[in-house]
Protein backbone atom coordinates (compact mmCIF):
# COMPACT_ATOMS: atom_id res chain seq x y z
CA UNK A 1 0.00 0.00 0.00
CA UNK A 2 1.34 3.57 -0.84
CA UNK A 3 1.48 6.04 1.63
CA UNK A 4 -1.65 8.16 0.04
CA UNK A 5 -3.83 7.67 3.83
CA UNK A 6 -6.06 9.97 5.14
CA UNK A 7 -5.71 11.02 8.94
CA UNK A 8 -9.10 8.73 9.23
CA UNK A 9 -7.53 5.86 8.14
CA UNK A 10 -4.74 6.80 10.87
CA UNK A 11 -6.87 7.35 13.60
CA UNK A 12 -8.53 4.08 12.88
CA UNK A 13 -5.38 1.95 12.48
CA UNK A 14 -2.85 3.66 14.51
CA UNK A 15 -5.15 4.90 17.52
CA UNK A 16 -7.68 2.19 17.47
CA UNK A 17 -10.69 4.84 17.20
CA UNK A 18 -13.91 3.76 15.27
CA UNK A 19 -14.80 5.83 12.05
CA UNK A 20 -17.14 7.33 13.48
CA UNK A 21 -15.50 8.66 16.31
CA UNK A 22 -12.16 9.92 14.27
CA UNK A 23 -14.65 11.59 12.21
CA UNK A 24 -16.44 13.27 15.21
CA UNK A 25 -12.50 14.38 15.96
CA UNK A 26 -12.01 16.13 13.26
CA UNK A 27 -15.44 17.58 13.06
CA UNK A 28 -15.26 19.17 16.60
CA UNK A 29 -11.62 20.55 15.50
CA UNK A 30 -9.84 17.79 18.07
CA UNK A 31 -7.38 17.06 15.19
CA UNK A 32 -4.12 19.11 14.56
CA UNK A 33 -1.95 18.34 11.48
CA UNK A 34 1.75 20.70 12.21
CA UNK A 35 -0.34 22.49 14.37
CA UNK A 36 -2.86 23.03 12.27
CA UNK A 37 -6.38 22.34 12.92
CA UNK A 38 -7.96 20.11 10.12
CA UNK A 39 -11.93 19.69 9.27
CA UNK A 40 -11.23 16.86 6.81
CA UNK A 41 -10.27 13.61 5.75
CA UNK A 42 -7.54 15.05 3.94
CA UNK A 43 -4.10 12.78 3.16
CA UNK A 44 -1.54 13.16 5.71
CA UNK A 45 2.27 13.86 4.66
CA UNK A 46 4.63 10.83 5.35
CA UNK A 47 6.67 13.17 7.71
CA UNK A 48 3.90 15.78 9.46
CA UNK A 49 3.26 15.98 13.35
CA UNK A 50 -0.21 14.77 14.43
CA UNK A 51 -1.97 15.83 17.44
CA UNK A 52 -5.26 14.37 18.80
CA UNK A 53 -7.13 16.76 21.70
CA UNK A 54 -3.85 18.65 21.83
CA UNK A 55 -1.77 15.36 22.22
CA UNK A 56 1.35 14.25 20.39
CA UNK A 57 0.39 11.01 18.74
CA UNK A 58 3.35 11.37 16.48
CA UNK A 59 6.23 13.31 16.19
CA UNK A 60 7.64 15.67 13.01
CA UNK A 61 9.99 13.45 11.28
CA UNK A 62 13.30 15.35 10.93
CA UNK A 63 15.09 14.53 7.57
CA UNK A 64 18.84 14.00 7.87
CA UNK A 65 21.37 14.13 4.95
CA UNK A 66 24.54 12.57 5.51
CA UNK A 67 27.52 12.32 3.02
CA UNK A 68 30.12 9.55 3.77
CA UNK A 69 32.88 8.03 2.53
CA UNK A 70 32.58 4.71 2.63
CA UNK A 71 36.09 2.94 3.07
CA UNK A 72 37.32 -0.65 0.42
CA UNK A 73 36.41 -3.54 2.58
CA UNK A 74 33.06 -2.66 3.65
CA UNK A 75 29.97 -3.69 2.26
CA UNK A 76 27.34 -1.00 1.36
CA UNK A 77 24.99 -2.32 3.94
CA UNK A 78 23.75 -1.39 7.85
CA UNK A 79 22.58 -5.03 8.57
CA UNK A 80 24.42 -5.80 11.30
CA UNK A 81 23.99 -9.70 10.59
CA UNK A 82 26.04 -8.92 7.28
CA UNK A 83 29.98 -8.90 8.08
CA UNK A 84 32.02 -5.69 7.44
CA UNK A 85 28.53 -3.65 7.22
CA UNK A 86 28.28 0.21 7.80
CA UNK A 87 26.14 -0.13 11.21
CA UNK A 88 29.54 0.76 12.96
CA UNK A 89 29.94 4.17 11.80
CA UNK A 90 25.92 5.04 12.23
CA UNK A 91 25.15 3.83 15.85
CA UNK A 92 23.95 7.03 16.40
CA UNK A 93 21.16 7.14 13.17
CA UNK A 94 18.08 5.47 13.15
CA UNK A 95 15.88 4.36 9.60
CA UNK A 96 18.80 5.40 7.56
CA UNK A 97 18.54 4.42 3.80
CA UNK A 98 21.84 3.69 1.34
CA UNK A 99 21.47 5.83 -2.00
CA UNK A 100 24.45 4.67 -4.61
CA UNK A 101 25.63 1.29 -3.33
CA UNK A 102 29.10 0.23 -4.24
CA UNK A 103 30.70 -2.97 -4.09
CA UNK A 104 32.75 -4.42 -1.30
CA UNK A 105 36.05 -3.76 -2.81
CA UNK A 106 34.79 0.01 -4.20
CA UNK A 107 35.33 3.06 -2.13
CA UNK A 108 34.10 6.93 -1.93
CA UNK A 109 30.58 8.65 -1.80
CA UNK A 110 27.57 7.06 -0.02
CA UNK A 111 24.47 9.52 0.59
CA UNK A 112 22.23 8.20 3.18
CA UNK A 113 19.11 10.00 4.54
CA UNK A 114 15.70 8.47 6.56
CA UNK A 115 14.01 10.04 3.95
CA UNK A 116 13.31 6.99 1.91
CA UNK A 117 11.28 8.84 -1.26
CA UNK A 118 14.44 11.23 -2.04
CA UNK A 119 16.84 8.23 -1.67
CA UNK A 120 15.03 6.69 -4.28
CA UNK A 121 14.67 9.39 -6.60
CA UNK A 122 18.62 9.86 -6.05
CA UNK A 123 19.62 6.12 -6.72
CA UNK A 124 16.88 4.55 -8.93
CA UNK A 125 18.17 4.63 -12.76
CA UNK A 126 14.76 5.91 -14.26
CA UNK A 127 15.62 9.48 -12.74
CA UNK A 128 19.00 9.93 -14.77
CA UNK A 129 20.87 11.50 -11.62
CA UNK A 130 24.47 11.71 -12.49
CA UNK A 131 27.57 9.26 -10.52
CA UNK A 132 30.71 10.60 -11.01
CA UNK A 133 33.63 8.07 -10.77
CA UNK A 134 37.62 7.86 -10.87
CA UNK A 135 39.05 4.81 -11.90
CA UNK A 136 42.55 3.11 -12.07
CA UNK A 137 43.28 0.46 -14.47
CA UNK A 138 45.58 -2.57 -15.05
CA UNK A 139 47.22 -1.04 -17.95
CA UNK A 140 46.65 1.81 -20.15
CA UNK A 141 43.55 3.14 -21.76
CA UNK A 142 43.36 4.33 -25.52
CA UNK A 143 40.77 5.85 -27.48
CA UNK A 144 39.37 2.35 -28.86
CA UNK A 145 38.87 1.69 -24.93
CA UNK A 146 37.27 4.81 -24.66
CA UNK A 147 35.27 5.33 -27.85
CA UNK A 148 33.41 1.55 -26.87
CA UNK A 149 33.24 2.28 -23.36
CA UNK A 150 31.43 5.63 -23.97
CA UNK A 151 28.84 3.96 -26.94
CA UNK A 152 27.44 0.89 -24.66
CA UNK A 153 29.01 -2.63 -23.59
CA UNK A 154 27.34 -5.88 -23.77
CA UNK A 155 27.61 -7.24 -19.73
CA UNK A 156 25.13 -9.92 -18.82
CA UNK A 157 22.69 -9.98 -21.50
CA UNK A 158 22.66 -5.96 -21.39
CA UNK A 159 23.63 -3.20 -23.06
CA UNK A 160 25.06 -0.50 -21.01
CA UNK A 161 23.49 3.26 -21.53
CA UNK A 162 25.86 5.27 -23.42
CA UNK A 163 28.23 7.39 -20.66
CA UNK A 164 30.66 10.09 -20.41
CA UNK A 165 34.93 8.57 -20.06
CA UNK A 166 37.76 10.35 -20.54
CA UNK A 167 41.66 9.64 -19.71
CA UNK A 168 42.81 11.00 -16.60
CA UNK A 169 46.68 10.04 -17.10
CA UNK A 170 47.98 7.03 -17.74
CA UNK A 171 46.10 4.04 -16.18
CA UNK A 172 43.52 6.29 -15.14
CA UNK A 173 40.06 7.23 -16.25
CA UNK A 174 36.99 9.43 -15.30
CA UNK A 175 33.34 8.45 -15.88
CA UNK A 176 29.95 9.50 -15.38
CA UNK A 177 27.05 7.32 -15.26
CA UNK A 178 23.18 7.56 -15.01
CA UNK A 179 22.56 4.00 -14.32
CA UNK A 180 23.97 1.72 -12.02
CA UNK A 181 24.05 -1.96 -12.78
CA UNK A 182 25.98 -4.12 -9.94
CA UNK A 183 29.77 -3.81 -10.41
CA UNK A 184 28.97 -2.26 -14.07
CA UNK A 185 31.91 -0.28 -14.33
CA UNK A 186 33.95 -3.26 -13.64
CA UNK A 187 32.41 -5.42 -15.83
CA UNK A 188 32.56 -3.25 -18.74
CA UNK A 189 36.19 -3.04 -18.63
CA UNK A 190 36.66 -6.61 -18.17
CA UNK A 191 35.03 -6.91 -21.07
CA UNK A 192 37.23 -4.54 -22.79
CA UNK A 193 40.22 -6.43 -21.73
CA UNK A 194 40.80 -4.45 -18.67
CA UNK A 195 41.29 -5.05 -14.92
CA UNK A 196 40.17 -1.88 -12.08
CA UNK A 197 42.87 -1.87 -9.45
CA UNK A 198 40.99 0.67 -7.75
CA UNK A 199 37.26 2.39 -8.21
CA UNK A 200 36.45 5.84 -6.24
CA UNK A 201 33.30 7.46 -6.52
CA UNK A 202 33.47 11.27 -6.24
CA UNK A 203 30.24 12.68 -6.74
CA UNK A 204 26.30 11.73 -6.86
CA UNK A 205 24.40 14.18 -8.90
CA UNK A 206 25.66 17.87 -7.44
CA UNK A 207 26.99 15.85 -3.98
CA UNK A 208 30.62 15.40 -3.88
CA UNK A 209 33.03 13.25 -1.87
CA UNK A 210 34.89 16.65 -1.38
CA UNK A 211 38.02 16.82 1.59
CA UNK A 212 36.56 13.60 3.09
CA UNK A 213 38.68 10.71 4.29
CA UNK A 214 37.87 6.80 4.33
CA UNK A 215 35.32 6.38 7.32
CA UNK A 216 34.03 10.32 7.79
CA UNK A 217 30.96 11.29 7.02
CA UNK A 218 29.45 14.88 7.43
CA UNK A 219 25.92 15.72 7.49
CA UNK A 220 24.11 18.44 5.25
Amino acid sequence: MSFQKRIVFYLVHQLFFTNQKARDLIKNNKVMIDNKIINENIILSQNSEIKVNNIITRNKIKHICILFYKPKGFESTLNSSISNNLSVFFKNFNNLAIAGRLDKQSEGLLILSNDGKWIEKLCNPKFEKEKEYDVVLDKKPDEEFIKLFTSGILINNYITKTCQCKIIDNFSIRVILKEGKNRQIRKMCKTLGYNVIMLIRTRIHHFKLGTLKEGEYIRI
